[in-house]
């Protein structure tokens, strides 16, 4: 057994490296259960059992190390070791270390530990002083009889817990299923942008929390309540739809811990918001997270990803400009190239759901694959399936061909390389469609997408050209 004693050091709050936390006590409460489940808090102090956990961290001093790593929720953090939860306790009031500094001898000797050290005498210290009882080993000698007459059973009780002699077991702290964090501004707000101060110090504590819990958030909503003397119900917006209080929800496109980003896109919302009241507490609740897997990094320079992700961009795009101005393409129920797909405003949700269906319908090819064997993979290479012949690029209204000979032309005579796909569909839109499509080849434009209306007769056939091919 052993075990790790922690307590922010009481200039922690007054020069802290990063931006103050709600509850110092409570971030580093839920930073130590990324390192072990056994995390209890006693008094101001939290202790941690991590025998289990030392191997998993490469050992005692790799895992003490990440323990206390420059990004842990608190720049200034007193800590100590040893082999009880009592003894790392004592060790803490007497040796106490701070991060840069050297680590606590590690073979305390609880003998030697003064008894004030010990929670269970501290209301007995008078009387300890006059019997000439100043460590724990004099307290030990004493007759255990006399001393549960004369102060009580739970002396004794510590003195075996301190000691290993005892089972020590403490209401072990887990963390909450919904991050819920309230925060009391020190001045009120009158202008919304300026909220986002105190919305960073909400975000630390959720990046602290997500970390504990190995998850990314996918959907936050930022909650404020507005002083009630001095509202003025004339500027009302969509945000204060409660009048007492102002809402403003943030959805990403995947589960995400980047903080920075989920800054950004809430400082581009603040900014179009108007506030009717000033503002006194702000609140900030996660709607919806997701486990976060592993991520595999490469060696390779090339490989290293640099800069926002795409769904980043849009996301802060529709966050600046509306989300009416970023567009993405939905594909619909239509055989018709032209109706294939409809364009309308971009969701973070809709495109988390597009691509857990893009993953889905992946996994089901490759399994149906699998079934199949190799040699049937390989046979279905020779038959070119009719969604392969669909252009990169397709033109707003078809164009119409010149036809001589029976040959279309467009930038000199087509060569037919690859059809017909036969499409006949539409009858029930009152648009029907009975067309014949073929990749062909122009001298000077390259490949193109041409179809030929279906007619009696094939020399009075009409071509258009429908689409262009990179």
């Amino acid at each position: 057994m052993h075990w790790i004693a922690l307590r922010p050091s009481p200039d922690a709050a007054a020069a802290p490296t990063e931006p103050a936390l709600v509850d110092a006590s409570t971030a580093l409460a839920w930073w130590a259960l990324r390192f072990t489940p056994l995390v209890a808090r006693v008094g101001e102090a939290l202790v941690l059992e991590v025998s289990a956990s030392e191997r998993l961290f490469g050992g005692r001093t790799a895992l003490l190390q990440q323990l206390l790593e420059p990004n842990r929720p608190l720049a200034q953090v007193e800590y100590a070791q040893g082999a009880t939860s009592l003894i790392a306790l004592a060790a803490l009031q007497v040796h106490t270390c701070r991060v840069g500094q050297a680590a606590p001898v590690r073979g305390v000797l609880p003998d030697a530990l003064p008894v004030h050290t010990l929670a269970a005498a501290q209301a007995h210290l008078p009387t300890l002083a006059r019997l000439g009882v100043r460590t724990w080993g004099q307290l030990r000698a004493l007759p255990r009889g006399g001393v549960v007459r004369r102060f009580g059973a739970e002396v004794v009780d510590a003195l075996d817990r301190a000691y290993g002699q005892r089972p020590e077991v403490y209401p072990w702290l887990t963390l909450p299923d919904v991050f819920d964090a309230p925060l009391e501004l020190a001045a009120s707000v009158d202008a919304a942008p300026a909220l986002l101060f105190g919305a960073r110090r909400l975000l630390a504590q959720l990046l602290v929390w997500l970390r504990a819990r190995q998850s990314g958030v996918l959907a936050l909503e930022l909650l404020w309540e507005l002083d009630a003397r001095r509202a003025n119900t004339r500027h009302v917006d969509a945000h204060h739809q409660g009048g007492q209080q102002g809402r403003l929800e943030l959805r990403t496109a995947e589960a995400t811990q980047d903080m920075s980003h989920l800054q950004r896109i809430l400082g581009e919302h603040l900014a179009r918001v108007t506030l009717p009241a000033p503002v006194l507490y702000l609140r900030l609740r996660s709607l919806q997270t997701q486990p976060l897997g592993g991520e595999s990094h490469s060696l390779l320079p090339e490989d290293v990803r640099k800069g926002d992700s795409l769904h980043q961009t849009l996301e802060r795009l529709a966050a600046r400009l509306g989300a009416h101005s970023v567009q993405c393409a939905t594909p619909q129920a239509d055989h018709r190239p032209e109706h294939m797909q409809r364009w309308q405003p971009w969701r973070a949700d809709a495109a988390r759901k597009e691509n857990q269906g893009a993953m889905k319908s992946g996994a089901a090819r490759a399994h149906s694959i699998g079934a199949r064997g190799p040699k049937d993979s390989e046979s279905e290479r020779d038959v070119l399936p009719a969604a392969d012949l669909y252009p990169t690029w397709l033109l707003p209204v078809p164009q119409r061909l010149v036809v001589r000979q029976s040959i279309p032309h467009y930038h000199g005579e087509l060569t037919l390389l690859a059809g017909p796909q036969r499409l006949e569909t539409g009858w029930l839109e009152g648009e029907p469609a009975l067309r014949d499509y073929y990749m062909a080849r122009s001298p000077q434009a390259g490949l193109v997408w041409v179809y030929c209306e279906r007619l009696e007769a094939a020399e009075d056939a009409a071509w258009f050209l429908h689409g262009l091919f990179a």
